[in-house]
């Protein structure tokens, strides 16, 4: 619609707002601006892109995995802290850092520093194994294929001890940290087998957990084993009484 009719002559008004018709050479510089605007945006959107990919924006988890690999897999350092019973310090630098924090794959032991959560059931154990077993030792760390860190930084590692056992299986099969189900990786099932042995047993935590005690992602899905009855021996007989004999 150009404009409305008028009822007297029903000839169409003219509207006030109506733009002007443009000439042919209007139309073409129009149409040139647009097609401008329109390629200064595309040009715009590829130089941001160019910059994000020169800062290693795209890929970068897949870059940073593969250094972690050629840094750490396979390779020996010393434990120069243990700051909980699933996580310590190697003395290499990362990054910005002069030692390099590992997190052990597949477990999760009690909090004892966590200041939201406190001291939890068993932790104090579960860090006092960890530092006599690794704590100024030299251990063999191995990596797992995908991702090598976790959301804080930490490297993700299975720790071999000087004795050629796994740090992460010895902490769940003695019961002093749980199988962690949140996060898939190659050793997961046969950690489950470990803690289901270590339930069975009552080895470690196992022994008196309550349900209470469970981290979130075990409560109310993890069957705890019954509390066993007391120890009842047999009766001891009475002494046979004398009797007087006439």
């Amino acid at each position: 619609m150009t404009g409305s009719y008028d009822p007297r002559t029903m000839k169409r008004r003219p509207r006030k707002d109506a733009m002007p018709k443009l000439t042919g050479p209007q139309r073409r510089l129009l149409y040139l601006g647009r097609k401008g605007r329109y390629g200064a945006g595309v040009a715009l959107v590829l130089l941001a892109l160019f910059a994000a990919d020169r800062l290693g924006l795209f890929g970068r988890p897949e870059r940073l995995a593969r250094g972690d690999a050629e840094r750490y897999d396979g390779k020996s350092f010393l434990v120069v802290r243990v700051t909980d019973g699933d996580t310590l310090d190697v003395d290499v630098p990362d990054g910005k850092f002069s030692r390099t924090r590992i997190r052990l794959w597949g477990v999760d032991t009690p909090e004892t520093k966590d200041p939201r959560k406190g001291v939890q059931h068993f932790g104090p154990q579960a860090s006092a194994f960890t530092s006599a077993a690794c704590e100024h030792a030299t251990v063999t760390l191995k990596l797992a294929p995908g991702p090598t860190r976790d959301r804080y930084g930490r490297l993700l590692a299975y720790v071999i001890l000087p004795d050629g056992n796994s740090l992460n299986a010895a902490l769940i099969r003695d019961g002093y940290g749980y199988a962690d189900p949140r996060y898939r990786h190659p050793l997961s099932r046969e950690y489950r087998r470990l803690q289901d042995a270590a339930m069975r047993a009552r080895r470690g935590l196992w022994k008196d957990v309550q349900p209470a005690d469970l981290p979130y992602y075990y409560r109310d899905r993890l069957k705890l084993p019954l509390p066993r009855p007391p120890y009842r021996g047999a009766p001891s007989a009475a002494p046979p009484t004398s009797r007087s004999t006439s």
